[in-house]
């Protein structure tokens, strides 16, 4: 049974910081694309970022050069890096993976997902 684990949320004023981090066990294909997507309040899940085991990152245009997904794939966990935080990055951010390693997947597309960890941004 694969199981994600998220943590690292938080509460942050705006142009601060925060890391994501989320371990995914029982995983027990080899390669694994893996991503993080965000939902606020009224708002649907969107994609925040995403990255496969060869290391390919995608980044939703809101955040790229503020966000970096990287990972530790003998561990099986990918991590956030979020810099220059706006309130507008407040959201329930959860984290996803799927054995196909190659695709290009939606959100309703990733098999595995965690519980989310909230970030909020404060003015």
């Amino acid at each position: 049974q694969v199981q994600l684990l998220e943590s690292g949320g938080g509460s942050v004023e705006v142009g601060g910081s925060l890391r994501l981090s989320c371990a995914a066990s029982g995983y027990s294909h080899s390669r694994y694309l893996m991503g993080w997507f965000r939902q606020a309040p009224g708002k649907e899940r969107e994609a925040v970022a995403t990255i496969n085991t060869p290391g390919r990152q995608i980044y939703a245009d809101s955040v790229r050069g503020r966000f970096t997904i990287s990972q530790e794939v003998a561990k099986n966990t990918v991590y956030l890096q979020m810099h220059m935080l706006k309130p507008e990055d407040t959201a329930m951010y959860y984290c996803a993976a799927d054995p196909r390693w190659y695709a290009l997947l939606t959100a309703n597309e990733f098999q595995y997902w965690g519980q989310g960890t909230q970030v909020s941004v404060s003015s």
